[in-house]
């Protein structure tokens, strides 16, 4: 299977995002994901990476006196490493305690995206702090980058978000996840490349992560696409009088549901977008649901299952 973690599993709202903080919350994440590799699964890991980057944008613009800031492409490449080692170190403490035997790699993985996707000229992707209104068009004239109003809570430098097409290191991901190994990977969405003249360039640009693992499973032969949420199912008429969980649905049940507008672009729109293209590539299943309630929804008790 491959697992896309949350942001919530690394870092919960409210906190302040303190190392000791992400890997506490870590702690409790991988115990579940420790049990599947105890039943004899074998596992990919991908994770988001949005605060992480915002908080590395943000001590760029603070320190931009004295130190040069990195492009998007790089702070996307910093996550990978700062996120990979913390669930890698984790993630092996638990199996060494639990004397399960299986190694864990984390790979630095590039993503390869079209020079010609449309999202290169319509940035949408919000990434980083919120500023008052004021302060994002000093921004934009200051730095010349879009920035647009983010749901009501302020406004927000806009990233394109282009479609994932490939992984670079997609066999070196397979070899290991063939041996047993765990492999953490496409962290963030994955380092956004085209590639252009012969060779890979890094873009700035943020990939959306359950695309990115969409299209890693599908390329590395997975059979489930378990995908990890703050909420324990998916719901039509979310957080309304007639809200109603879905348990087990067709792939094209869930199409006709995204049609009708069930699953908005900021929300579970693509997540289901991604299963539906796990699922179109070859893969038999996805599972959505909660971190707490993996077990449940292995068991087929809880969660979202869609075929």
């Amino acid at each position: 299977m491959l697992v896309a973690l949350g942001g919530n599993a690394i870092l919960k709202e409210h906190q302040r995002g303190t190392a000791e903080e992400q890997f506490r919350n870590l702690r409790s994440a991988m115990e579940s994901l420790v049990d599947l590799l105890q039943e004899g699964h074998k596992v990919i890991i991908t994770h988001g990476n949005g605060p992480q980057v915002g908080v590395l944008m943000h001590q760029g613009e603070l320190a931009a006196a004295e130190t040069p800031p990195m492009p998007l492409d790089v702070l996307v490449a910093e996550t990978q490493g700062q996120l990979g080692y913390m669930v890698q170190n984790t993630l092996a403490n638990i199996i060494r305690r639990r004397q399960v035997k299986r190694k864990v790699i984390t790979v630095i993985t590039q993503v390869i995206v079209d020079k010609d996707d449309p999202a290169f000229e319509d940035p949408s992707k919000g990434i980083g702090r919120f500023y008052t209104r004021d302060q994002a068009k000093a921004m934009m004239a200051r730095k010349g980058i879009v920035m647009k109003e983010d749901a009501g809570r302020g406004w927000r430098r806009m990233a394109p978000s282009p479609e994932p097409i490939d992984v670079v290191e997609v066999d070196f991901i397979k070899e290991a996840y063939s041996r047993g190994d765990v492999v953490i990977a496409c962290g963030g969405g994955g380092i956004p490349v085209q590639f252009t003249g012969g060779r890979y360039e890094g873009v700035e640009a943020v990939i959306d992560k359950d695309r990115a693992s969409a299209v890693l499973a599908a390329r590395c032969g997975v059979e489930l696409l378990l995908m990890l949420t703050d909420v324990e199912q998916v719901y039509l008429d979310y957080k309304k009088p007639s809200q109603r969980p879905l348990d087990f649905i067709s792939a094209e049940e869930a199409e006709g549901h995204l049609r009708d507008g069930q699953f908005p672009p900021g929300s579970m729109g693509p997540k289901i977008e991604a299963a539906l293209d796990f699922l179109e590539r070859g893969g038999e299943r996805v599972i959505v649901t909660s971190l707490d309630s993996v077990k449940l929804a292995m068991a087929g008790r809880t969660g979202t299952h869609i075929s």
